[in-house]
């Protein structure tokens, strides 16, 4: 006889029968208009110490990798603590999966809280040429594979941790 398949009951919580947790999608978009050319912008991605001054994870004990090619990725990790809690370590990691000089990169990447993978994400940030610079569109489709204690702040917390990000990206366009 052959096995049915047998759908989880799921909870309010997100869990399905109290242990494994469900996926939950969402997708974001943030968009930036930067006063410098596509090139340039392409290029504080593409820059190891450049990407490495804006897009950095919070916390101390920092380590840090980055190959900007095709299947290449970066890698980050840190201790972060806040006042009154345990430190958690956070780890970060992507692949490249598309790359277009001054025009698109594509990656994903996973986000780890305490060794437990938290979200996915696949990035499309796309870059256009406008009158006095260029215009970033960045685009983010998460799954988020383990909830945190208050799972409808998980959405809010990756869109602002991205905002804050790429608030950082103009100081990463001027020479250094």
């Amino acid at each position: 006889m052959p096995l049915e398949p047998v759908a989880p009951a799921s909870t309010v919580d997100g869990t399905v029968d109290g242990a494994i947790p469900k996926v939950r999608h969402d997708t974001f978009t943030v968009e930036r208009h930067l006063a410098a050319a596509p090139g340039t912008v392409f290029g504080a991605f593409a820059d190891t110490p450049a990407r490495h001054r804006w897009f950095a994870l919070p916390g101390r004990q920092v380590s840090y990798d980055h190959d900007f090619t095709v299947n290449g990725g970066e890698t980050a990790s840190s201790v972060f603590t806040i006042a009154g809690s345990e430190p958690e370590r956070l780890a970060y990691a992507s692949r490249y999966l598309d790359i277009v000089p001054a025009s698109r990169i594509v990656y994903t990447y996973t986000s780890r809280v305490d060794d437990v993978v938290r979200w996915a994400s696949l990035v499309t940030v796309e870059l256009q040429p406008v009158d006095g610079g260029t215009h970033l569109r960045w685009t983010e489709q998460a799954a988020f594979l383990t909830p945190s204690a208050r799972p409808e702040h998980d959405l809010p917390h990756l869109r602002g941790a991205t905002r804050l990000r790429l608030n950082g990206l103009p100081a990463a366009l001027q020479p250094t």
